[in-house]
């Protein structure tokens, strides 16, 4: 892994003054920004100048095309924090001069969609490259995998892009903290203007993908649909990275079967919709993709026609926060940036702010200083960080596919509703909150 290449323009020589913006925290932490002394912790205190943050993401496997956006953003990110512009100018807190007077550095990795993979890459980052925070991760699997090495090394984990219920749930820990939605409130946010556009009394069968995420999906959709009236024929597993999915797609009852939910992601979704429509499975009944986004849908073309399902973000949010991201994207990379590519941004920033409001790095204090937080931030309306399980509460965009001959660069899809998060979630002691322990802060 190579040390991240500077950003090419130069530091700034003031700090900008905080709270400029209207895009601050509406209730948070107050940090101590005292000369307190904390003992060492993971890689707390920090040697040098320097902090470096360390980005895991997939650059090769089914989600490769997720992990190039992603690691664009953090580059951005880093870019933003140390020399100013995006949102780093209009969020209060942060200066565009480094983080705490230390500028920030970075490295990455590739996880290709494998845990061990992942966990090999992510103990590098932290015992050689000394990072004091990790970011990244577009499969579940991934992501849970490298919080727990996160919570035994003390080091902070900002998810990106992780769906499965298991990441704030069973598996949730101390130094993991997750802005993604779940599967739980995706099948949530689904099931109002899916069963408003075909109809009560609908049979449904599921192809999932054979690991935590898509097992996640798989119960949560069969929970909330058989729940609003609606009837599973069967679910099947598939394993991930499946290139030819035409064996279970043949294995589908046309003439019971209603709509099909393809529980696939990246590349793996992209293919499965795409044989599905070649099969002329879509003539016989409805097709959902619970979870997708704009690699996917590009690599997907006309196939997504009709198709709903949900994303993590998209650039046709109109609103400040959300033009602002988009143009410093645009303006970066002359592309339109994904959902995956806002998370991983966000997340970046998302820690930057909480060491400034506790005064330190120490890793405790900034786990604290994130704990309850609400913000209004990330261009998806109000937030909160909820200290039970880190699991953030947030809005949900409901997504349709648009015809080919409707698709253009950076959209191919209609926003059909953003769900609120006042609509969507569960209790502390509910749903995979329940089943959550969050561990130690030392």
């Amino acid at each position: 892994m190579a040390r991240g290449e500077k950003a090419d323009v130069s530091r700034r020589d003031v700090v900008k003054m905080a709270g400029a913006s209207g895009l601050a925290g509406l209730a948070g932490v107050t940090g101590s920004a005292s000369a307190q002394e904390y003992p060492p912790i993971g890689n707390f205190p920090i040697q040098g100048e320097a902090a470096t943050f360390g980005f895991t993401v997939p650059q090769s496997g089914p989600y490769s095309s997720e992990g190039q956006d992603e690691l664009r953003a953090y580059k951005l990110a880093v870019e933003h924090l140390n020399n100013g512009g995006g949102w780093v100018d209009s969020w209060n807190g942060l200066s565009g001069n480094g983080v705490l007077d230390k500028e920030i550095d970075f490295v990455s990795g590739d996880t290709a969609t494998d845990a061990d993979q992942a966990r090999q890459t992510a103990r590098r980052m932290i015992q050689r490259d000394q990072a004091i925070m990790l970011s990244g991760g577009s499969s579940s699997a991934v992501a849970i995998a490298i919080q727990e090495l996160c919570q035994r090394e003390k080091v902070q984990y900002q998810c990106c892009l992780t769906h499965s219920n298991e990441t704030t749930g069973k598996n949730c820990v101390r130094y993991s903290f997750r802005e993604m939605f779940n599967a739980y409130m995706t099948a949530q946010a689904l099931v109002p203007p899916v069963t408003k556009e075909f109809g009560k009394d609908q049979q449904f069968y599921q192809l999932y993908a054979d690991y935590t995420w898509g097992k996640t999906v798989e119960s949560s959709v069969q929970k909330f649909f058989t729940e609003a009236g609606w009837s599973q024929i069967n679910s099947v597993a598939t394993p991930l990275g499946t290139k030819d999915f035409s064996s279970y797609l043949s294995q589908v009852p046309r003439k019971k079967t209603d709509v099909l939910f393809l529980d696939h992601y990246g590349l793996d979704g992209a293919n499965s919709l795409s044989q599905a429509i070649s099969m002329g499975l879509d003539k016989d009944m409805e097709i959902i993709v619970p979870l997708y986004n704009r690699p996917m849908a590009q690599a997907a073309g006309g196939a997504i026609e009709g198709v709903f399902g949900t994303v993590a973000w998209d650039s046709q949010i109109d609103n400040q926060p959300s033009n602002d991201f988009t143009q410093a994207f645009q303006d970066k990379y002359a592309r339109i940036p994904s959902g995956p590519a806002q998370l991983a941004y966000a997340q970046t920033l998302q820690y930057a702010a909480a060491v400034e409001r506790a005064g330190t790095f120490y890793p405790p204090e900034v786990i604290k200083a994130l704990e309850g937080y609400e913000y209004d931030n990330f261009g998806m309306g109000p937030e909160l960080m909820r200290k039970c399980d880190h699991q953030a509460q947030r809005a949900v965009p409901v997504v349709k596919g648009l015809p080919a001959s409707e698709q253009k660069q950076g959209q191919f899809f209609e926003i059909v509703n953003l769900t609120p998060r006042d609509t969507l979630g569960y209790a502390c002691d509910e749903g995979p909150a329940a089943r959550c322990d969050l561990g130690p802060y030392e």
